[in-house]
């Protein structure tokens, strides 16, 4: 079944430029503001999104937060307003990625592509009776066959791209892993370099599993190479 897009962007022509290349592998919606953007996902199954910041009515972050209290589905932002600042802003309200403009269409293909493959493809994680289905470091429990995480006990919910950056952590207790190693083992794409991503995610993890997110204990920084996860025996020695 051909997925559908859900394009946002106030400029028409940016819209029909994309929904030219877009339109022969999946199902295209448009709407030229948040508003209707809005109305659009009421009524309509949207696999993904692709939103710019600058519109009428609610602007991309607006909208943006309004998708993710209803929705996992991936977004991606396609603004001209490039700064680290609005990166991190979009990334921090949720968004999968950011394309600045002016753009080129095949980029944007392919991101759409690698967001679809990730969240439908490697989303479903199977586990055979000889795979391990539980991983325990301290009072986390990662539970493999539900991709669920238990804390003393508790249940937290975890989106697809957190369970595979705990599953690759909690796995190998110590060992340092790199941004590039980070990116290309949890977002299985190729590293471009764009640390925002990868530190954004971080933090998200921190506020899920740490009691005290500004002084880790799980999740550590290796200043100049990377993050580790605690050994048991650090934990075991608080």
């Amino acid at each position: 079944m051909r997925k559908t897009i859900l394009l946002v962007d106030d400029d028409e022509d940016i819209a029909g430029l994309l929904r030219l290349f877009l339109e022969q592998e999946y199902e295209i919606l448009e709407a030229h503001d948040g508003q209707a953007a809005t109305e659009l996902f009421s009524r309509t199954d949207v696999d993904l999104a692709v939103i710019d910041i600058m519109m009428p009515r609610l602007d991309g972050f607006q909208l943006l937060q309004w998708l993710r209290e209803r929705s996992k589905l991936p977004v991606i932002i396609l603004s001209a307003k490039n700064e680290d600042f609005d990166k991190i802003a979009g990334l921090g309200l949720g968004a999968d990625d950011f394309i600045a403009k002016p753009f080129n269409p095949l980029e944007v293909v392919a991101r759409i592509r690698a967001q679809l493959r990730r969240t439908y493809e490697f989303n479903e994680i199977p586990v055979t009776p000889e795979e391990v289905t539980e991983t325990r470091v301290g009072d986390l429990s990662l539970h493999h066959d539900s991709c669920m995480l238990y804390k003393r006990g508790k249940p937290i919910a975890l989106s697809a791209l957190e369970y595979r950056l705990l599953k690759l952590f909690m796995a190998s207790p110590g060992r340092i892993y790199t941004k590039k190693q980070i990116f290309e083992r949890a977002w299985a794409d190729e590293y471009i370099a764009d640390d925002n991503a990868i530190m954004v995610q971080i933090s998200r993890l921190r506020d899920k599993i740490e009691d005290s997110p500004r002084e880790p204990v799980y999740l550590k920084t290796v200043r100049g190479l990377g993050y580790r996860f605690a050994k048991k025996e650090e934990l075991h020695a608080k």
